[in-house]
């Protein structure tokens, strides 16, 4: 009885993160096609990959997980360029291709 408790205790909050992190995954992968799409340029190998961690702030000023993501995408069909996605707990923050941002947020809580 004590090692099913222990085990529910361990797994259920590991999959939860397992099932947080493939939603923001698909969240972020989506973000990056948009933006190569709006960005006229392809983007390549299909997906994102994770790069890092960190705590921050949403919008809202309310204390968040921050992933970011890196992928990498064509404008001419020959070179190969790298952009980045970050996501503040379930909303896209910013969107990179190369030098130039895609999609930014505005920073700091919103004025009244």
């Amino acid at each position: 009885m004590t090692s099913f408790l222990f085990a529910i205790l361990v797994i259920g909050p590991l999959a939860l993160w397992w099932r947080a992190s493939m939603e923001a995954r698909a969240l972020a992968n989506a973000a990056a096609k948009d933006a190569c799409r709006a960005g006229g340029a392809q983007l390549l190998d299909g997906t994102v990959v994770f790069r890092s961690l960190a705590f921050g702030r949403n919008q809202g000023g309310f204390h968040c997980i921050k992933r970011t993501y890196i992928f990498d995408y064509t404008e001419d069909g020959v070179s190969r360029r790298h952009g980045f996605v970050i996501l503040a707990g379930h909303d896209v923050d910013t969107v990179g291709l190369g030098p130039t941002l895609a999609h930014s947020q505005p920073s700091g809580p919103p004025s009244a």
